[in-house]
């Protein structure tokens, strides 16, 4: 008695199902990947309208967007209310450590072996550059790579959702990395703590931010472990940055290429290389990643 008790305890915890064998799927669609199965709770609540988010209006559950063609190796099959939940791995994506990545499995056509990984063309500068200043004045959404949202996810809100929530509750926005991830079409590494060791490195320890300026080419990378700025030409940065309070709190924006390194430089200092320490000092480094 005492075992069956403890199995029907661990089947119903949380609300969810039991494991399953490990399967392999594809994402067929931009598919909202979370760090937590509660799908329900995020997309809906109590009400089926609202989306959880924490006082800067982000959902922190939210890891990124897998785009189409995305392979995945299948954990386990889990259950948020009636929706099926896949617990999933990706080659793509670089987990923070503990992370555990789930998403909704109508989102995925299952295989029963290791479908191809998912091969982007390396994009043409123009197109890259063409993208980033398409994305201007879109929304910051944390986790957010895909600048007008997952249109499938109203499904999730049975109330109904219309003109403006439309694009809040479908995740419609960038974050500082989804921001070049989109403009790459994901060729790029999803997150900073891997653009901060993308490409190649540029020399500028010591450098002033007039020196900094000078040494810029487009596309180069200004990146610490958080966050990311993009040169867009030799005079102009571009980035998505979180702005807690403000209209929109915050979104992409084009600033001043020296004022913005200035600005950078009052709390940390240039580095040629980003330090391995566990403690890291207050700087950043610039990566040089297309080819010139």
């Amino acid at each position: 008695m005492i075992r069956r008790t403890a199995l029907i305890i661990l089947l119903a915890y949380a609300g969810f199902g039991a494991a399953e064998a490990a399967d392999y799927g594809i994402v067929h669609t931009p598919a909202p990947v979370l760090n937590s199965p509660d799908f329900v709770s995020v997309f809906g609540g109590k009400n089926g309208l609202a989306l959880k988010t924490d006082r800067c209006g982000q959902t922190r559950e939210l890891e990124y967007i897998a785009l189409p063609g995305s392979a995945v190796t299948i954990l386990k099959k889990l259950k948020s209310g009636a929706v099926d939940i896949c617990q999933v791995e990706t080659k793509e994506y670089s987990a923070g450590p503990n992370v555990r990545l789930y998403l909704e499995c109508r989102f995925l056509t299952l295989k029963e072996s290791m479908p191809a990984e998912r091969q982007p063309e390396a994009p043409t500068r123009a197109t890259v550059i063409s993208a980033l200043r398409a994305a201007a004045d879109r929304p910051y959404v944390w986790g957010g790579n895909t600048p007008f949202g997952v249109p499938e996810l109203a499904a999730w809100f049975p109330g109904g959702i219309s003109g403006g929530e439309r694009e809040r509750l479908t995740l419609a926005g960038l974050d500082c990395s989804g921001l070049l991830y989109h403009a790459t079409g994901g060729w790029t590494p999803r997150n900073t703590s891997q653009l901060v060791s993308y490409g190649h490195a540029v020399v500028i320890a010591g450098n002033s931010a007039a020196e900094l300026a000078a040494k810029l080419l487009p596309l180069d990378l200004i990146v610490w472990n958080g966050h990311v700025v993009i040169v867009l030409d030799r005079f102009t940065a571009v980035e998505s940055r979180l702005d807690c309070g403000a209209p929109g709190n915050g979104g992409v924006v084009s600033t001043s290429l020296p004022e913005r390194l200035a600005a950078i430089m009052r709390t940390r200092h240039p580095a040629d290389v980003w330090p391995t320490a566990k403690k890291s000092p207050p700087v950043f480094v610039v990566r040089r990643w297309y080819p010139l």
